[in-house]
């Protein structure tokens, strides 16, 4: 790494604003009321992150059935289907939905196409999280579309009512060149009112390709079954830099860096900002690589708590912690069913 001289630190990277508010969910559950809380799936595409919090007391599960009956339970920023929603309340379970409020957009939209009648094409990714609750909001009106080969299997009833909806985590050139071959099978291709691929890809995506202008090396921070990293790992890929998804510094081959003079770092929207300063400093720990900073697009989104939750956590700051849980699910779970602590 001696020839090393430039390291590129690209921002916006790391946690959106869904990551920050999942993650501070689970921390304010597990502050205001006893254990164990659980939580379906992992909270975010991070095991850093899961250990965290499984430390603090947080149980990840990845079934209902694994949780008891009444239990506090939290569903991840991913999002559920109606199916999850269902087996929550049969379980009277505690609910506190940390779905991230832009999937939830795409669920909405799916339901509301769906109810209209049109055959609703997905374009995401097998067996994600985020793709299985989305599909389980209108089954039998929804087929999930990969890549364009796939556009030739599709069979809809109405060709004159169709409508594409996207995965929030996809690469935004991919989404365009399907977007692109739907249209010309179904001419009369209907757009969801706003792009279904979240602030936070989009800008991490046009940020790594500001970075691909400086670094022929780029390494990503961030989780294998993270789907926004791993399209931060193929853009870079595709603007002509060799592109390494890493978990953490200590992932790093010191083969990549042969000969390599620029090097650019960014992070996927779930990977802490501790675990980039640590490939910053792994990078410049010769001493002599100059750590240089490119802000490619301002980023300021805030997604609030649930009401319950911000509610309870001010409530701490000037009255004894809280010993009731939340009352149990007894209706529907699109939003948290936590109410106010009997104790007041």
């Amino acid at each position: 790494m001696k020839s090393l001289k430039h390291v590129y630190l690209v921002r916006p990277r790391g946690f959106c604003a869904g990551v920050v508010r999942a993650i501070e969910i689970v921390e304010a559950a597990l502050s205001i009321y006893p254990p164990p809380i659980y939580v379906r799936k992992e909270i975010v595409h991070n095991r850093h992150v899961v250990e965290e919090l499984r430390k603090k007391g947080a149980v990840f599960v990845d079934t209902l059935d694994n949780v008891p009956e009444g239990a506090i339970t939290i569903f991840s920023a991913h999002g559920v289907s109606p199916e999850v929603k269902e087996s929550a309340e049969e379980l009277r379970l505690r609910v506190i939905d940390a779905t991230c409020p832009l999937v939830t957009k795409v669920h909405l939209e799916a339901l509301r196409f769906s109810r209209q009648g049109y055959s609703i094409v997905l374009i995401g990714h097998k067996g994600h999280d985020e793709i299985e609750g989305t599909m389980g909001e209108a089954p039998l009106a929804t087929q999930l579309v990969t890549n364009v080969l796939d556009i030739d299997q599709l069979d809809v009833p109405d060709p004159q009512k169709v409508v594409y909806l996207t995965q929030t985590t996809l690469s935004v050139d991919d989404v365009s060149g399907i977007v692109e071959a739907l249209r010309r099978k179904f001419p009369n291709l209907t757009s969801p009112p706003k792009d279904d691929i979240c602030y936070a890809t989009q800008n991490r995506q046009s940020a790594v390709k500001e970075l691909a202008k400086h670094a022929r090396v780029i390494f990503v921070v961030g989780a294998e079954n993270s789907s926004n990293s791993q399209r931060l790992k193929e853009v870079a890929r595709d603007c002509g830099a060799a592109s390494y998804l890493i978990n953490d510094y200590t992932e790093i081959e010191a083969s990549w860096l042969a000969g390599i003079e620029a090097v650019g770092i960014t992070a996927g929207a779930s990977a802490p900002e501790e675990l980039v300063r640590q490939v910053v400093d792994y990078c410049s720990q010769s001493g002599d690589a100059a750590v240089i900073e490119l802000e490619a697009i301002e980023e300021n989104v805030v997604f609030a708590l649930p009401a319950e939750l911000s509610y309870h956590r001010e409530l701490s700051t000037h009255c004894a912690p809280p010993t009731a849980p939340p009352t149990q699910c007894t209706g529907a779970l699109d939003a948290p069913t936590l109410l106010p602590l009997q104790q007041q």
